[in-house]
């Protein structure tokens, strides 16, 4: 079995939040749903849970983060051209999330922009040209003085 991620979520209305995420391309699958928790398919390999925020509290001591109060993570998603990272973004905005939180970023060999969904959780497709890329880094990463 390939390694997955499974990115837990505390949203305010399951229901609401599911269609959001049909709205910009993830698939729900049923087996894995109900009215406490939806869990939406990006990939083979990731998996969104999108949980009511009582569910949520069963899995942490900690309070439930407000999203749109606070940043608690940065969801960057790779997708496999410019345009589609324009049209995911033009179908949360659609849905009823934000688009473009903050500006566009255009660095030659890659290229995002960001959404937040309803509840606050902000996302940011990218799309990165590996070859520009490693034409622009040659040397590899930077990496921080010993």
């Amino acid at each position: 079995m390939p390694q997955m991620i499974f990115v837990n979520l505390p949203v305010t209305d399951v229901a609401r939040s599911t269609v959001f995420y049909e709205a910009i391309g993830l698939t729900k699958d049923p087996r894995f749903s109900n009215g406490q928790a939806s869990a939406m398919q990006l990939s083979d390999t990731i998996v969104f849970m999108i949980l009511s925020h009582d569910f949520f509290k069963g899995f942490t001591p900690k309070p439930i983060a407000d999203a749109h109060a606070g940043t608690e993570v940065l969801l960057c998603i790779s997708r496999d051209s410019r345009e589609a990272v324009d049209a995911i973004v033009e179908k949360a905005a659609a849905a009823g999330g934000k688009a473009d939180i903050r500006e566009k970023q255009e660095m030659g060999f890659m290229y995002g922009r960001s959404f937040e969904d309803p509840d606050g959780h902000i996302f940011e497709p990218m799309f990165m040209d590996l070859e520009a890329a490693m034409a622009a880094f040659p040397e590899g990463p930077a990496h921080e003085p010993a």
